[in-house]
């Protein structure tokens, strides 16, 4: 798959969450690339939070935030979206002028000046409190321009907001589908090591026994490769398969900054070190005559996010540590074919086996367990009425465009089996965990994001004797796909609706509508129609406000993405009264 079609594609995802034409485009699409974001480690788990307003003559506007769960790390996103069907520009101008105007939305919260404009029933509102009450704990602070155009900068310069660095950068289509197809960034990064470190860095050589790299080992000073964080940021971690996400508890980067503080002499005996692709590489002399790495061109570090960033968070958060005493032993590999396609696939597999070693996520290691095996033959299997259509339950992750680049070998082919199985009708593993998680009348799981929703959902599979549950038949697959359905359809309706929180007004509505009328709906004609009816959706729209409402006044003035998430909120919101469900909804059996 090339940018053209990645591009095509990402379009047809977006206007097929789209309901009735309405004018929301931006917002899909935004929610889209966030959640890409977070499914691929970059980001943290994401909230839709549209904002657009002028406080005091200034332009503020924001589509969207992640906070780490210590509340030591933020990103903000702002999206640009323009619905284009080919690979087009955007003007710098444009980009600098949303990442600015995101930037004054955080100065305002920073300073608290937007609390102060901002009515107390303003979802936004509750945000602006919490980014100014943590504002002065944050130890990361990204904003991302996110667009379906191609920007020729993809990064701006570091500001400085607060007394807070705000890095700047742009996730334009180009390098979201870099991210996507898992190949190498074509950001050129040139690294001359006698500017960084002073000299050539020692190594040992080895030439590549075949036309695919050559190979070298040496150990890059600690001061280095945090000069090299400052200057390059998250580009340099373009290629790894995840990002710096978090320092504190008791996980591997909190070891880290422990070592650089106590032991910095011990840094390259306890460290397993970083792995490094490059374009080229040239040679020089070090300082005891033998063979160095004078520079590197188009280098990316594809295994050791979380060392480099640490280096740079550590000393940034604590001056006094010598970053002189460190040295982090590190593994080059300098690309040799000519063939891009082959390079993308070397540098990708490179990257995926040399992070084979760290966590993974419970998704990914749970796509072979029977439930998800099961799961994706039935949908294989199984025709929709039409006998033509099908829905595809995503195991593995790419399975989707695996499928798409084996059958469709023909662009007849690849249109009829677009046709059959559109993005639309895609389920990925932590999908149908939601749906089936809320239809359980389980909102506030729901709301701990997917990944923790998918952990207690996978738990929720065995008994008590770590038994697995009975494996889906082909009723259990329509009755799941009717709930995917419903819930996607919901989802679509109660979107522009609400300006942030749709995600958990959502997952509560779908428990709520389950608590009322589960027993009562018909999930064999939400299958058979492949529908569901105006009716019901003007019953969940009706809930959906009268749910918001809930939410709110319960929240005692927390962010409802936060308070959504505890027990208590799920208690108070279930046990609340709502309006009595109309009589004319088609889908519920008789009584």
């Amino acid at each position: 798959m090339d940018l053209h079609e990645f591009l095509a594609e990402t379009q047809a995802n977006v206007r097929s969450q789209i309901r009735d034409g309405a004018l929301f485009e931006e917002l899909v699409f935004a929610s889209i690339v966030m959640d890409h974001m977070s499914e691929i480690g970059m980001t943290f788990e994401p909230v839709e939070c549209h904002y657009e307003g002028k406080i005091r003559n200034a332009n503020l506007r924001l589509s969207g935030y992640a906070l780490s769960e210590d509340n030591d790390q933020l990103d903000l996103f702002v999206s640009l979206y323009a619905g284009v069907d080919v690979p087009t520009s955007i003007p710098e101008l444009e980009t600098k002028t949303a990442a600015e105007r995101c930037l004054r939305f955080l100065e305002r919260c920073a300073d608290g000046t937007l609390v102060q404009e901002l009515e107390e029933s303003s979802d936004i509102r509750s945000l602006a409190m919490t980014l100014h009450d943590i504002y002065n704990n944050l130890e990361q602070i990204r904003v991302f321009v996110i667009t379906d155009r191609v920007a020729k900068s993809k990064s701006f310069k570091t500001r400085e907001i607060g007394g807070k660095a705000v890095r700047l950068e742009v996730m334009d289509i180009e390098r979201l589908f870099r991210h996507w197809s898992e190949g190498k960034p074509r950001d050129e990064l040139v690294v001359d090591f006698n500017e960084v470190s002073g000299m050539p860095l020692p190594c040992v050589f080895v030439p590549g026994e075949n036309d695919d790299y050559d190979y070298a080992m040496t150990a890059v000073p600690g001061e280095a490769l945090r000069l090299l964080y400052e200057k390059f940021g998250a580009r340099l971690l373009e290629a790894n398969v995840r990002s710096f996400l978090s320092v504190k508890g008791k996980g591997v980067n909190a070891g880290i900054q422990s070592t650089l503080r106590t032991s910095p002499e011990r840094f390259m005996a306890y460290n397993n070190g970083i792995v490094i692709v490059a374009d080229e590489m040239q040679l020089g002399k070090a300082g005891d005559g033998a063979s160095g790495i004078a520079w590197l061109k188009g280098l990316q570090i594809v295994n050791g996010g979380q060392t480099t960033a640490s280096l740079y968070f550590t000393k940034k958060k604590y001056p006094e540590t010598d970053l002189s005493r460190v040295r982090v032993p590190a593994k080059i590999i300098v690309m040799k074919t000519q063939d891009s396609a082959q390079e993308e696939a070397l540098v990708s597999d490179i990257s995926r086996y040399a992070n084979s070693q760290n966590a993974v996520r419970q998704s990914d290691l749970s796509a072979n367990k029977p439930f998800h095996v099961e799961m994706e033959k039935l949908s294989r299997s199984v025709y929709c009425p039409d006998g033509v259509g099908q829905w595809f339950y995503e195991r593995a992750a790419g399975s989707y465009n695996t499928l798409l680049a084996r059958e469709g070998t023909t662009p007849v082919r690849l249109k009829n089996l677009k046709d059959a199985i559109p993005t639309a009708r895609r389920i990925t593993k932590t999908d149908l965990a939601k749906y089936l998680t809320a239809w359980d009348q389980k909102p506030d799981v729901v709301s701990l994001g997917s990944q923790k929703n998918f952990d207690r959902f996978m738990a929720s599979l065995a008994s008590a004797e770590g038994e697995e549950a009975p494996l889906p038949t082909v009723a259990d697959f329509k009755a799941m796909v009717a709930k995917a359905k419903l819930y996607r359809d919901a989802q679509k309706l109660l979107r522009p609706m609400f300006q942030a929180f749709q995600a958990n007004v959502t997952a509560y509505t779908i428990a709520l509508t389950a608590q009322k009328l589960g027993d009562r709906i018909d999930l064999d004609r939400i299958w058979a129609k492949q529908a569901v009816s105006p009716e019901l959706l003007a019953q969940i729209a009706t809930w959906a406000r009268e749910v918001n409402e809930t939410l709110h006044a319960t929240s005692g003035g927390r962010m409802i993405s936060e308070w959504a998430k505890r027990p208590e909120c799920k208690e108070a919101v279930m046990s609340a009264s709502y309006s009595e469900p109309a009589s004319d909804i088609p889908e519920l059996k008789a009584a």
